[in-house]
């Protein structure tokens, strides 16, 4: 099937649903202008003091750096913070958001994102499952009490250079050690779950609610979610097939799926973009 019909398709498929599951994967944030974490190039464009290091993202996006190089670890993640905060989504979240505003089920966000956009972009804080957790949310490293506390006046000042920060890295209110990111990472044990376990029972109630006993009919638009980080992108066929929804998958390079799949093959912006045009058309 090409393009137009795929497009076509996906616009009677979010027409005639009752509620819109939205999936996000780090492809979604490109369009807004976020750096490309896929591969190594697209990760040390972004940091080149750690291409000299020979550092990967797998290897950076470790809590161990908060236990050995707290300082490198800050300069590593406040970047990254400091660059969300400053950052516009892209359109797409605006057409997303407009999409759902006529249906009776509304919306729901999940995303395997860190960075905050949709919050950004006005949708509801109560209908975002953030997966991974959320870079505006810090924890203690210890876990020393447990608690999970928004970023919120927390500034980092970052030297990229040498991947150093000016002044004293974010201690706990609790027990006065290191702080660090409310952020699943890599070969992480000492990650809070209790914000983002809340948030997956939000959505599993809004699930249910939509699509258990045919109460609505469901469309999952699915914006940048690969095959590298597949959490997003398993969680949406199995919420298709479980709730009979219509997939709309829209990824350049990897738009394939099940059978009964929407592929669309472009960036996130162009395909919603795309879809928009074809809702609005006469």
């Amino acid at each position: 099937m090409d393009r137009t019909d795929s497009v076509k398709r996906a616009a009677e498929a979010i027409a005639a649903a009752d509620a819109i599951l939205i999936g996000a994967g780090a492809g979604m944030g490109v369009d807004s202008g976020l750096p490309d974490f896929r591969g190594d190039e697209g990760f040390w464009k972004a940091y080149p003091p750690l291409k000299h290091l020979g550092i990967s993202f797998v290897e950076m996006a470790n809590p161990v750096w908060f236990m050995d190089k707290p300082e490198m670890a800050w300069a590593f993640y406040g970047h990254r913070l400091n660059l969300y905060r400053e950052t516009v989504p892209h359109q797409g979240f605006s057409l997303l958001n407009s999409w759902a505003s006529g249906k009776q089920g509304g919306s729901f966000v999940f995303t395997s994102n860190v960075d905050g956009q949709f919050q950004r972009a006005g949708f509801a804080e109560e209908k975002i499952y953030e997966c991974h957790g959320s870079i505006h949310h810090l924890q203690c490293l210890e876990g020393c009490d447990g608690e999970v506390r928004p970023a919120e006046g927390v500034y980092i000042d970052v030297n990229l250079d040498d991947m150093t920060v000016a002044g004293e890295i974010p201690a706990c209110a609790s027990c006065g050690s290191v702080t660090r990111p409310n952020i699943l990472m890599f070969n992480d044990w000492s990650w809070l779950p209790q914000r983002t376990n809340a948030q997956e029972e939000r959505l599993g109630q809004w699930l249910d609610n939509i699509g258990g006993g045919g109460k609505g009919k469901l469309a999952i638009v699915e914006c940048g979610a690969g095959t590298a980080v597949p959490t997003v992108r398993m969680s949406c066929q199995a919420f298709a097939a479980r709730y009979d929804a219509r997939l709309i998958r829209i990824n350049p390079r990897e738009p394939h799926g099940p059978d009964g799949t929407i592929s669309i093959d472009t960036p996130a912006l162009e395909g919603l973009r795309l879809i928009d045009e074809e809702i609005k058309s006469p």
